[in-house]
């Protein structure tokens, strides 16, 4: 097993428009997803990868993923990306034409080695559909591909949530067969982490097991309404990533989840002064 740290930022829902174009009017998720390279490029130790989690695109159309392709070309870091319910797997395969997309067509599946680390990319798309489900090719190759090691830790990523976040409007387009994906996961136990997006604001529980977690997004939040008093909303709340570093140890090691915010902030302040006393 390596000895070495592994670790993969996740971004979601960046929902590319057209130049010029705002989502829902108000929020410019070009200037966003600037301001989520920028910070991934400034951060240390460099990330040794970043997944996008879906979403990439918002409408679809060919024109969004060339401005995409455009906006993540200052990106210094490997990268890959998985559709969300805003994307179309053809226009994906078509913009990212190198990726290593376990079949020819269909779902965008990928299995990508990093140091000591699998990282297993789900398509849990449904062509015009905001809900995910995840296909029986799909199920197959995750189940296939966990079974062909027994000693290396594994991370899942996929842009619908296998559970309930609370908010209504979001629950009813989650991972609907998540019933499907549980028992291949507790076959698995090298699992560490299921990832996921969608939902465009932090979120951690367990599944099948293993935690689990959603992304929050660089532009705009989905608004937490957990009482059910509002249509659904969204609110433009400080951006973040999440950034997830596998640790080696025993059995398959450990993981650690931080969420970091995107932009510029006042510090870092020392805690000490020159004579070693607290300030």
């Amino acid at each position: 097993m390596s000895t070495k740290p592994v670790r993969i930022a996740q971004i979601s829902d960046l929902h590319i428009k057209p130049p010029g174009s705002l989502a829902y009017g108000r929020v410019d998720t070009a200037k966003a997803l600037e301001r989520c390279v920028a910070a991934l490029n400034e951060f240390q130790p460099a990330p040794d990868f970043v997944v996008i989690s879906g979403d990439l695109a918002d409408t679809p159309t060919v024109e969004e993923y060339r401005y995409l392709e455009r906006l993540l070309a200052p990106l210094k870091l490997p990268f890959a990306g998985i559709p969300g319910n805003h994307d179309s797997r053809d226009l994906m395969r078509a913009a990212f034409p190198t990726a290593s997309y376990a079949y020819p067509s269909g779902p965008l599946d990928q299995k990508i080695e990093v140091g000591g680390l699998d990282l297993l990319l789900l398509d849990s798309s449904v062509a015009g559909k905001p809900h995910g489900e995840l296909e029986a090719p799909t199920l197959n190759w995750l189940d296939a591909t966990l079974t062909a090691s027994f000693d290396r830790p594994a991370f899942i990523f996929l842009h619908h949530p296998p559970f309930k976040a609370g908010i209504w409007h979001m629950d009813r387009q989650n991972l609907l067969n998540a019933s499907e994906l549980a028992p291949i996961v507790r076959r698995h136990p090298r699992v560490q982490l299921i990832a996921t997006g969608h939902i465009h604001r932090a979120a951690l529980t367990m599944f099948a097991g293993v935690p689990t977690t959603i992304c929050p997004a660089p532009n705009h939040a989905v608004d937490l309404d957990l009482a059910e008093l509002r249509e659904p909303s969204f609110k433009v709340e400080p951006p973040a990533l999440h950034l997830h570093t596998w640790f080696p140890g025993e059995d398959f090691g450990t993981v650690v989840t931080h969420q970091v915010p995107i932009g510029k902030f006042d510090g870092p302040h020392p805690f000490f002064g020159r004579d070693g006393k607290l300030l």
